[in-house]
């Protein structure tokens, strides 16, 4: 028979242990969630650049084609090269091309448009407090949002296709159904992977840094076309 004292300090050890093991969760959670948003903000500003330059130099959709096309390959090395120091550079290199490839859009609206500065400055606005209020929302509630995973790639399946489809039928009823609802689901994305961020579903900050960079440029470009849908004035 353990004697009781015995078994309080056996308990109280197993306790420490517990203890122990959850800081360490939770440091290295933060540690992630850190590391992800110092490399978001980085390559969000790198892209911006990149898409000045587009816009500057007057890329065209041929160019801005090839750009998103290297872009889409650069995602299988960045995964490859998620554990090293290299797979920044490939980050840097992604989201460099995902930025030139929005060239055209936004001189379709600058020259298109007699608000088109405007309205991408609303854009941007808006994107960066749904950022801001979404990321909020799951940081202080803690809430685990994978419930959301496979309505999310239902509604991004069902979303491009449309799209897909709208190429022919060019419907502007049907670009603007599209375009919301990309707007809601790219928002619900920022809180599925923030969500996988603090619960652990992904410990990778470069991967993490990809998924949100792609839900805020997903939900930029379409607040754009809705916002020139809604209120541009054709020039």
């Amino acid at each position: 028979m353990v004697p009781e004292f015995a078994q309080t300090e056996v308990s109280m050890q197993f306790k420490d242990v517990s203890i122990t093991r959850g800081n360490s969760s939770l440091l290295n959670t933060h540690s992630v969630l850190r590391n992800t948003y110092l490399l978001l903000s980085l390559t969000l500003l790198f892209s911006a650049a990149t898409a000045s330059y587009a816009v500057m130099s007057n890329a065209g959709f041929g160019t801005s084609l090839v750009a998103s096309l290297v872009g889409l390959g650069l995602l299988f090395v960045i995964a490859g090269l998620r554990n090293s120091v290299w797979g920044i550079v490939a980050v840097f290199a992604f989201t460099g091309c995902m930025g030139y490839s929005m060239g055209p859009l936004l001189n379709n609206f600058i020259k298109g448009y007699s608000n088109g500065g405007q309205l991408i400055a609303t854009a941007f606005g808006g994107t960066g407090i749904t950022f801001l209020l979404s990321s909020a929302y799951v940081l202080t509630t803690k809430k685990d949002m994978s419930f959301l995973g496979k309505f999310l790639m239902i509604g991004l399946v069902v979303c491009i296709i449309a799209g897909l489809a709208n190429i022919f039928f060019k419907m502007p009823a049907m670009q603007l159904a599209i375009s919301t609802a990309m707007i809601f689901i790219s928002t619900l994305l920022m809180m599925y992977d923030t969500s996988r961020i603090i619960n652990n579903g992904e410990t990778n900050y470069i991967m993490a840094t990809v998924s949100l960079f792609l839900d805020i440029l997903m939900l930029f470009q379409n607040l754009l076309i809705l916002l020139g849908s809604m209120s541009g004035n054709r020039n």
